[in-house]
């Protein structure tokens, strides 16, 4: 009841999706990757639409918004260094086992946040406490959405890998609308003074169940056939040194046209998700309740498409995704922002607009990125790439964004640093090799031209 890649060994096949064991292994993988990045994402969700709050409470004064998106920030510093660290463990022990602690780092520190002492209470120790939890979600998530995105692609069959792969980023949305939806439904069942108080903690201990379920999904499904299938003959780097040392002296290529990607990628992602609640209050002057309806609503038609999306990359490549979405946001991000400041039904229609344009790449991370490098640098290319990258841009979007509104009072900024970020992105796209249907097992970078060289050689 198997499939094996014909450009790999049989010893650890991956399932078959036209079996019915098949289906039950792939849809346990799928949901084990999956929760985990809904779990970083509804800390995500939670702390973008609880920013007001966030704000009120840990940094009063001067700081003020600023405080708050530096908050959100400065987690990403820390993101390159997890990828640094999980990442080569990754590659050494397995994705698996590194996936169950990352989701329970992750979990933890935010349910955390909901039991944090204010400013008024204790003090500057209030905002200190803030970041350091920041920063262990940081790090967690440094190893958590490389090791997913990989886990997820090798149990994936090579022809459809666009198409689970997209459930990932499924999650993703998911858990960034879980989050805003529970803030929006205690901003309506609450009092403004209870919400002030003490209803913002309340979703910020979701996160500890989400995360249990996730860590029990984790310990039901069998460590990823292609990393096993490496293992099993000893192709493995020797240390996380040497895989690193490899990385950067073999792989260095991949490395850059992924940190470009990735550039455009999440310059447009923690705009359009982490920041947009924030732009919509402060900037445009709605209400929490309205910013967090116009969200929800972009959102929700988002998660509606991608898997379609996913699979439609399936059959005409990742890059013709990539090139009509760089190019839609670059050209629309402007004509779009502006429209959003015409009032509710245009934002709704604006920012639902972008998300969609936004969702080719979103889709197909998934299937991308873990096919650009060989199976025993796999995570840590992953990881590292990704981290660095969103650390430098697209975690600081948010602060970079805010600063410039509140310093300059130009409202349409956030659009310039998109399409900067486009533009970013559209260069290491033309460098990167189309990988839709390619085995991705073995130690050597996938392509398809080593595939047609394996499928000479069996015949």
């Amino acid at each position: 009841m198997t499939n094996p890649s014909s450009t790999g060994s049989t010893a650890h096949p991956r399932p078959d999706p036209e079996s019915p064991e098949g289906k039950s292994i792939l849809r346990k993988a799928i949901s084990a990757s999956a929760i985990g990045n809904a779990t970083e994402w509804y800390d995500y969700g939670v702390y973008a639409a609880t920013a007001t709050y966030l704000t009120d409470a840990f940094f009063p004064g001067d700081l003020g918004t600023l405080g708050t998106m530096l908050g959100f920030a400065v987690s990403f510093v820390l993101r390159p260094l997890g990828g640094f660290v999980w990442g080569p463990i990754g590659d050494r022990i397995g994705r698996r086992s590194v996936l169950a602690l990352t989701i329970v780092l992750i979990s933890v520190a935010t349910a955390l946040i909901g039991v944090l002492p204010t400013h008024a209470s204790v003090g500057v120790w209030a905002p200190v406490l803030l970041i350091l939890l920041r920063v262990v979600q940081g790090f967690s998530t440094g190893g958590e959405y490389g090791g997913a995105a990989t886990f997820m692609a090798e149990y994936a069959p090579d022809k459809k890998r666009g198409r689970y792969g997209s459930f990932l980023e499924f999650g993703t949305l998911g858990g960034f609308v879980l989050g805003s939806a529970v803030v929006l439904f205690l901003d309506l069942l609450l009092s403004d003074d209870a919400m002030a108080t003490w209803g913002w903690r309340l979703p910020f201990f979701l996160a500890l169940p989400l995360g249990l379920i996730g860590l029990y999904l984790r310990t039901q499904v069998d460590e990823s056939p292609v990393f096993e299938e490496l293992e099993d003959e000893h192709k493995l780097e020797s240390s996380p040194w040497a895989e690193l040392v490899d990385l950067v002296k073999t792989y260095w290529q991949p490395v850059a046209i992924m940190f470009g990607m990735v550039v455009a990628l999440n310059v447009a992602n923690y705009t359009l998700l982490a920041y947009q609640p924030t732009y919509l209050e402060n900037t445009l002057g709605m209400s929490t309740d309205t910013a967090t309806a116009v969200i929800l609503i972009g959102e929700l038609a988002m998660m509606a498409v991608i898997p379609f999306f996913g699979a439609w990359s399936d059959r005409t490549g990742r890059k013709p995704m990539w090139w009509s979405s760089l190019i839609g946001l670059f050209v629309l991000a402007l004509p779009l922002y502006w429209l959003m400041g015409q009032g509710f039904a245009w934002a709704i229609i604006g920012f639902t607009i972008l998300g969609l344009l936004y969702i080719p790449q979103l889709a197909t991370i998934s299937a991308t990125f873990p096919a650009m490098f060989p199976t025993q640098v796999r995570y840590a290319g992953f990881a590292i790439s990704y981290n660095l990258s969103t650390a430098a841009f697209g975690g600081t979007a948010p602060l970079v964004n805010d600063a410039v509104v509140e310093g300059t009072g130009w409202n349409l900024f956030p659009a310039l640093y998109m399409m900067g970020a486009c533009a970013i992105g559209m260069v290491a796209l033309v460098f990167l090799k189309e990988t839709a249907g390619v085995s991705i097992r073995g130690s050597e970078i996938p392509s398809r031209e080593r595939d047609l060289a394996m499928a000479a050689k069996s015949t």
